[in-house]
């Protein structure tokens, strides 16, 4: 199995169920080009984990969009099963308005692109975050019974800011607003004295 990371993110034009209920049948990722981007696949509308997951993004969409970062969610499901899903409050087993867009899957050629197609038939937990260039810089796949950490998807958008911004890498369970480590020997031996 080759990652994606470091390599341009499959581009896509597919339909998709836009934040306001709209139905966008032209969908294309590189017109996000210029802005960071998180790409996350789940496996199906209608189902157990992933309402939890897709309603935790939404809840974190602010501070995603403070850090510039667009959401995207993709699944194997049609438009109109995306559609559903937002129209259908979270007590009654749906997801409610949530405020990114959908993508709608049904060929398999997007989750299969990305790696992330399982037995030929959903999609597995799958996270890409795509930097403004279009090159993919971080990812995770999940098995389909474990949960994402929302958290851990922002923290990672930061790191990549601040190794952008800075020059500099980010050490195990870096966080925004901990020192940096220079990408040295130097740096390293200073960042172990410092923090043993």
């Amino acid at each position: 199995m080759s990652t994606l990371v470091t390599k341009l993110a499959p581009d896509f034009t597919a339909a998709a169920v836009m934040p306001d209920n709209t139905i966008n049948e032209e969908f294309k990722l590189s017109d996000y080009k210029g802005e960071y981007v998180v790409l996350f696949f789940y496996p199906l509308d209608f189902t157990f984990v992933c309402p939890s997951e897709i309603i935790a993004f939404d809840k974190k969409l602010d501070a995603f969009k403070e850090r510039g970062a667009q959401l995207i969610g993709v699944s194997v499901d049609s438009q109109f099963s995306h559609f559903a899903w937002k129209n259908t409050e979270p007590k009654a087993g749906g997801i409610g308005n949530v405020q990114f867009p959908l993508v709608a899957d049904l060929s398999k050629s997007i989750s299969k692109d990305y790696g992330v197609l399982f037995n030929d038939a959903i999609a597995l937990r799958g996270l890409f975050l795509i930097d403004k260039d279009g090159v993919v810089r971080h990812s995770v796949i999940n098995d389909l019974p474990l949960g994402r950490n929302v958290d851990e998807a922002l923290r990672m958008v930061d790191a990549l800011q601040f190794t952008e911004e800075h020059g500099e890498v980010c050490p195990v369970n870096w966080n925004k607003g901990d020192e940096g480590m220079k990408p040295s020997a130097e740096g390293v031996a200073e960042y172990l004295t410092n923090h043993a």
